[in-house]
């Protein structure tokens, strides 16, 4: 697989171009490789299509800061595959390449509408990554007449706005455009109407799709599956499915960035003489950490590479992060409090030996008074 150029490099556009600079970038570029003025030139064919799938990217915010975050495998990751043709090119941009720049070229049948869905799910499956089963509820092309609304499959021009699809009102300089509300749009209306969808040429189904989560995608992201919204006209791309996610929090670890965070307490030996401590891991694994000599609270100690990876699938991981808690000791017996005695006045000669000894006496007699109270 060839490696694709950068988007912005496509363009010719600095990673910070605003929309507008983008759009007529992108503008000049489509007409200097359109196909109408480059018949027959597979080179000029291709230009063409990755200044459209450059423009796509780069027009649409959400995605834009997916490929500024992890480029191009984000952008899969997310279900973006590009485009297939010159025909999705044109239903995609009809407002651009209609009218005002391309007069010549058709808009095409209408897309279907794009759907969105929410799913939830648990920590370690946004770790891993894993695949999600959800129900979409959407409109889908009716069978029984091919999404023509006919039964016989004979269209008519719609009478009512001559086939244009649309009617216009007002007088003067002053005239407003409506969709046909006889035709929908489309110009045409069905002879014979079908019985299984109304004449609409579309019935409502629930369709099961299985959605591929990648390893690493943390609250927020949203996921972008290509051709399964709502059917579009006799002829016209299906919309497309939006697919936020939303992930459990975990009663053990947490996340910053792509990190895992795990808390954990250790007793005031441990702390003080150091030592080996097992910490549970996300994948379900322990591993033995050392803990230094004279540890404090809040301590940090990082375990390298078992955080979180990228999404867009380029090796790199997170750490885990174990943050450490020093408990203090509760109900002592007689002989735990002689020995931390010892250990008090141990610090108050130690003390006499210390440019800070009138300091470090204080503490000690301070310790040793709590500890007899």
């Amino acid at each position: 697989m060839s490696k694709k150029p950068d988007y912005y490099d496509v363009l010719g556009v600095g990673r910070d171009s605003d929309p507008a600079s983008i759009k007529k970038a992108y503008r000049t570029l489509a007409f200097k490789y359109h196909p109408d003025r480059n018949p027959g030139d597979p080179e000029a064919e291709e230009r063409f299509k990755e200044a459209a799938e450059a423009y796509e990217v780069l027009s649409d915010q959400e995605k834009r800061q997916l490929y500024d975050q992890y480029g191009h495998e984000g952008l899969h990751h997310a279900g973006f595959q590009g485009f297939s043709g010159f025909g999705d090119i044109f239903s995609a941009f009809g407002d651009i390449f209609g009218g005002s720049f391309f007069g010549n070229v058709s808009r095409g049948p209408k897309k279907g509408r794009d759907l969105g869905i929410e799913i939830t799910i648990d920590f370690v499956d946004a770790f891993n990554g894993c695949e999600s089963k959800i129900r979409v509820p959407r409109a889908e092309t009716c069978e029984a007449c091919e999404g023509t609304g006919s039964t016989s499959k004979r269209l008519r021009t719609c009478p009512k706005c001559n086939g244009q699809g649309q009617i216009f009102q007002g007088v003067g300089f002053i005239r407003m455009a409506t969709t046909c509300p006889q035709c929908r749009g489309t110009g045409e209306y069905a002879v014979d109407p079908c019985p299984e969808c109304n004449g609409q040429g579309r019935v409502s189904r629930h369709r099961e799709i299985t959605v591929q989560i990648p390893a690493g995608v943390e609250t927020g992201a949203r996921l972008r599956i290509r051709g399964e919204g709502g059917a579009g006209d006799p002829g016209g791309m299906p919309g497309d499915l939006y697919v936020d996610i939303a992930v459990r929090h975990h009663d053990k670890f947490g996340r910053e960035r792509n990190h895992v965070l795990y808390d954990t307490k250790i007793d005031m030996v441990l702390a003080s003489l150091g030592g080996d401590l097992e910490v549970p891991t996300v994948s379900g694994e322990t591993r033995t950490v050392r803990v230094p000599e004279g540890a404090q609270n809040g301590k940090l100690i990082r375990i390298p590479g078992l955080g979180f990876p990228s999404p867009n699938g380029n090796g790199n991981r997170g750490d885990q992060i174990v943050s450490l808690t020093v408990m203090t000791p509760k109900n002592l017996t007689d002989r735990q409090k002689e020995i931390l005695e010892e250990f008090a006045a141990i610090e108050v000669e130690k003390s006499h030996e210390s440019p800070l000894k009138g300091w470090s006496r204080k503490i000690g007699q301070k310790v040793k008074k709590v500890l007899q109270s």
